[in-house]
């Protein structure tokens, strides 16, 4: 049997209203072989639910460019708990402190991804974080 391609949600929550750069991302992802489904801009952590569990999503990825990610990433994890999503990898991308950092994977963020970080790395993690 043929193995299903990896499934990425990604999503732009709160009032962040930049997203070229996850437009790009998603890009590389579909290249990598990925199925990518981008909910867009100004999600709730509902839409987003609701997205990885109608996709049956392996990956959420989050761009946040707006310095809320210490706020919005727990209630984001929280929920995708709630919803028997544990399992989804979770990776997050954009302006993101380092000593933020930690607290984010300890929170259950997989990965934190910032700017300048090579676009095939991202493609790599995933890959390598989905066959894990």
């Amino acid at each position: 049997a043929e193995k299903r391609p990896i499934r990425v949600v990604l999503a732009k929550v709160g009032l962040d209203g930049h997203d070229r750069g996850i437009q790009v991302v998603a890009r590389v992802l579909r290249d990598a072989g990925m199925e990518v489904i981008y909910t867009g801009l100004w999600q709730t952590n509902e839409a987003v639910i609701r997205a990885v569990e109608d996709e049956d999503a392996d990956v959420l990825g989050i761009s946040l460019l707006s310095g809320a990610h210490m706020s919005l990433m727990p209630l984001l994890i929280n929920a995708l708990n709630d919803h028997g999503l544990g399992h989804v990898k979770t990776v997050l991308g954009g302006i993101i402190p380092e000593t933020d950092i930690p607290e984010l994977e300890k929170m259950g963020v997989a990965k934190v991804f910032t700017p300048g970080t090579p676009l095939p790395e991202i493609a790599e993690f995933i890959n390598g974080a989905v066959e894990a």
